[in-house]
């Protein structure tokens, strides 16, 4: 797990909503602890520190998902690989859906904030956590984030987690749901390859089906492939770039928005 990925050389991680800050202490705002690790060979105590941490970010997730439930915000968790079109999907989201839905997002990436400059040049307020080595978004660093953006005027959180297949799928942040992005890039047998993040996931966006012919995908092993390790999932087929198979999602959030806003009526 993170362990062993990288996670433990000691980073900078920044939050901000416009450029990245430049005084040492608003980019060094983290925890030490979360990167301790002892390297004695002891591979049980090892494991026992994974685990706090996992518990404790457990427990900051639980604060998170009450806090967002007394906004009633609809709060999504977009995960995926490098370069399966995030990004470009949340940019086409937000720019179709402009006033029906109230969005704001919160951006993780290891280095710069150019994701979170597209957001918002589609009007979506948007917050980024600088992650530096750390290759996950933590419930504490969107608690945080959370607190940048004006919660009360947003319907739709979208949490866009750092492009990485393993260790994100550990990581609860609070979220109402997880959406898992397939991109038609990858293959077929990504779902198989990475069984724990599909099998946590509640929606899964196959993305850039546009070009799926080119690239010599072949949908019907890849569905079966995602039913087979995510039988739970909803699985949306969409292009972001020509547009096709998006209100679909649309109607999939705004069903979910609707269940929200009659729990509050």
């Amino acid at each position: 797990m993170c362990k062993n990925c990288g996670c433990s050389v000691v980073g900078e991680v920044g939050i901000h909503t416009q450029t990245p800050p430049q005084s040492h202490d608003d980019r060094h705002d983290h925890h030490h602890d979360r990167h301790h690790h002892h390297h004695n060979g002891n591979n049980r105590q090892t494991i026992t520190i994974a685990q706090s941490i996992l518990e404790k970010n457990d427990r900051l997730a639980e604060r998170n998902r009450g806090y967002f439930l007394a906004k009633e915000l609809l709060v999504l968790n977009v995960l995926s690989s490098p370069g399966s079109g995030k990004t470009t999907f949340l940019q086409r989201t937000f720019s179709d859906l402009g006033k029906d839905i109230r969005a704001g997002v919160i951006v993780g990436d290891l280095e710069t904030d150019k994701d979170a400059q597209k957001l918002r040049s589609v009007g979506t307020p948007a917050v980024q956590i600088t992650t530096g080595n750390v290759c996950h978004l933590e419930a504490d660093m969107v608690q945080r984030a959370a607190k940048k953006l004006d919660l009360d005027a947003l319907d739709l959180l979208i949490i866009e987690n750092v492009g990485n297949l393993v260790c994100p799928a550990a990581y609860d942040l609070g979220e109402d749901s997880r959406v898992v992005l397939h991109c038609v890039t990858e293959g077929e047998d990504k779902p198989l390859k990475y069984p724990t993040i599909f099998k946590s996931a509640d929606v899964v966006i196959v993305s850039k089906i546009d070009i799926a012919e080119v690239v010599g995908f072949e949908r019907e092993e890849a569905i079966a492939n995602i039913q087979k390790v995510a039988p739970q999932a909803t699985i949306f087929e969409v292009s972001a770039r020509t547009g096709e198979g998006m209100k679909d999602w649309y109607s999939y959030l705004a069903d979910r928005l609707s269940k929200i806003q009659a729990v509050k009526v």
